[in-house]
């Protein structure tokens, strides 16, 4: 049987290919896939903690509030996506600051 220590090592690696995803990317689909990825991780180390821990049923609440959570960026993220592009023709983040004009 694994221990907690082996879900918090996927967490943690999941967690860092989240932060590497969002800073060295430059499209924007990639900078949501890596804050996805960072949620994850995070709804990992709350099951892994609940499984390991009292046995209370707060860890399982919180990662059905975060899938929730994802869930509703997901779909608020990508219809901003999808009218930057039919905006500017490109879905760089960087392309973004021409709003402010």
């Amino acid at each position: 049987l694994m221990g907690v220590e082996a879900y918090m090592g996927v967490a943690g690696v999941l967690f860092v290919l989240g932060i590497v995803c969002i800073i060295s990317r430059r499209n924007i689909l990639y900078v949501l896939m890596g804050i996805e990825m960072i949620l994850n991780a995070a709804n990992i180390n709350f099951v892994a903690i609940n499984r390991f821990g009292n046995g209370g049923l707060e860890g399982r609440m919180f990662a059905i509030f975060v899938i929730i959570l994802a869930a509703a960026e997901a779909a608020i993220a990508l219809a901003i996506v999808l009218n930057v592009f039919h905006l500017f023709q490109s879905i760089r983040p960087s392309d973004a600051d021409m709003l402010r004009d």
